[in-house]
């Protein structure tokens, strides 16, 4: 089962996990996030190391392998209020302990096949329970904004 989650739902690890318990072997992220033009170098490795870390992040938390594909090259600003985007690209897969299993460049269009083994699924989530013991006793205020 394929869990496909589009763009923002990057972010966000209850997504991850709504898939993982309704059953996805594979969460797949298209997206589209790249560098503002005004974007220092420190600011543009900051963004994509944190992008990377949470998908790696979902694959670590719910024992399973995550597919991020993001878009690549440069699109002006239609309305002109900055200078554009260029889209970062690096898409990669990592395993189910996040290890990342092939990772695309930054600059150009790719097409990889990537063979994944669902078995390593089952015995990382043997190996490291954390999908299994979750605690759902203490999870009730997660629908909630904010805590009172």
């Amino acid at each position: 089962k394929l869990g496909v989650l589009v763009c923002w739902d990057q972010w966000y690890p209850e997504a991850a996990r709504l898939m993982a318990m309704a059953g996805a072997d594979i969460l797949i992220y298209p997206t589209a996030i790249g560098w503002e033009s005004t974007d220092t170098e420190d600011e543009k490795n900051r963004q994509l190391g944190a992008w990377v870390i949470s998908q790696r992040g979902h694959a670590v938390a719910n024992g399973l392998h995550v597919i991020s594909v993001n878009r690549t090259g440069y699109e002006p600003d239609p309305s002109g209020q900055t200078n554009g985007i260029t889209f970062w690209g690096n898409s990669f897969v990592a395993g189910p302990q996040g290890e990342i299993l092939w990772q695309a460049s930054n600059h150009k269009e790719e097409v990889q096949i990537v063979e994944t083994d669902m078995k390593r699924s089952e015995q990382v989530r043997r190996w490291w329970p954390f999908f299994r013991d979750r605690r759902i006793d203490a999870f009730g205020d997660i629908t909630k904004r904010f805590i009172d």
